[in-house]
């Protein structure tokens, strides 16, 4: 077994960075960085930037060239050991002919799992596994998510005010939160492959739900829970210049009005996934993302969409932002559940993380055991 030094935490750090240079980037592949170091120097380095690209492996490779045998590769996933849109990365790990590689945490994809790390041992190559594997758990949840259990990571974002109210009793709710909050949220959107939302938010607040970074390459998936196909023609959801950079599902139960094919010649997609309530099916919806390669779900609703996700437990992630107001009781609350009788009934959460966002208070937390 080999001892780690406080250097092989140093390098797999840097390698971290630069697998976070990919946050908003690499959907649906993993974010991933690598670093290669001979005699206590860097002679390459690398991160995976798009899908179809080189993964960080290889360009950390290129960078060393004749300098990586013999060297320490840190690299912050498992080398993939298989055929996708690259060749495998273990092979050319291989071939460089490393001393010692350094994982940060195993592959999650059944196609990898463990087989990219029983390689390099059969070459004679020296494995470690586990350096900050928790950080490289952080970076990657949406996949993990998506790999181990056929379903997205869903984080629900809630902008609502001191006493937890997130629209008046008319359904305005722009805006409860100040600019900077708004600015954080764009952050989130970008590192997600999908937007959700109901079409009652659309109603009321007609929402773009796009990312609004000038920088931005991709835009996620919308995602909109309609279960009656209310969606008016002229939403901004349809503006058809976004629409043809970020497509628009529509998950919906029933057609009474004869509306689906008017929406789909918009250019959005429309999916009937009823359940046995006649409601949108919201665990075969995610199903079905993660089967689009969806990896991370960013849901903007309200209570009613909210509560069900809640209820089903089928939100991995909260993120609230607060808001120095008072709404009052009459106000919009976040969820619409059934009423609870006991204590023991209330879901629990475990605050992750709280921190001021200009004049507002974002708190992060993730429910302790799903509701369901």
């Amino acid at each position: 077994m080999s001892t780690l030094s406080t250097s092989d935490h140093t390098y797999m750090n840097l390698a971290l960075r630069l697998a976070a240079q990919g946050l908003y980037t690499t959907q649906p592949n993993p974010r991933v960085g690598c670093v290669i170091v001979r005699d206590q120097q860097i002679v390459g380095q690398g991160a995976h930037h798009k899908a179809g690209e080189p993964h960080a492996e290889v360009f950390a490779l290129r960078q060393a060239g004749a300098l990586a045998e013999g060297a320490d590769v840190y690299v912050t996933l498992e080398p993939c050991s298989h055929f996708g849109r690259t060749p495998p990365c273990v092979q050319a790990v291989i071939a460089a002919k490393p001393k010692r590689v350094v994982i940060a945490m195993q592959d999650p994809n059944p196609l990898v799992a463990g087989r990219g790390v029983t390689a390099l041992r059969a070459q004679g190559v020296e494995v470690v596994v586990g350096v900050l594997e928790q950080e490289a758990v952080a970076l990657n949840v949406g996949f993990i998510a998506r790999m181990t259990r056929g379903f997205p990571y869903v984080r629900s974002k809630i902008a609502a005010s001191l006493d937890g109210r997130t629209a008046l009793s008319n359904g305005k709710s722009q805006w409860i939160t100040g600019e900077a909050a708004r600015q954080d949220v764009q952050h989130w959107r970008a590192q997600s492959c999908a937007i959700l939302t109901g079409i009652g938010t659309v109603l009321a607040d007609n929402p773009s739900m796009t990312v609004r970074f000038p920088t931005a390459t991709r835009q996620p998936l919308r995602v909109i829970v309609d279960s009656k196909l209310q969606l008016p023609l002229n939403s901004n959801m349809l503006e058809p210049t976004m629409l043809a950079q970020s497509p628009v599902l529509v998950a919906y139960v029933v057609d009474t009005e004869q509306r689906a094919a008017v929406l789909a010649a918009t250019g959005a997609e429309l999916l009937c996934i009823p359940n046995q309530t006649q409601q949108v099916d919201l665990a075969q919806l995610l199903q079905v993302l993660a089967q689009r390669d969806v990896n991370e779900v960013l849901v903007e609703a309200g209570q009613g969409l909210n509560g069900g996700l809640l209820h089903a437990g089928l939100i991995d992630e909260f993120i609230f932002y607060y808001a120095p107001k008072l709404m009052g009781s009459a106000a919009h609350g976040m969820f619409a559940m059934p009423a609870f009788t006991t204590m023991q009934q209330v879901p629990d959460l475990q605050v992750l993380d709280v921190r001021q966002v200009g004049a507002d208070i974002r708190v992060r937390a993730k429910p302790i055991v799903p509701v369901a």
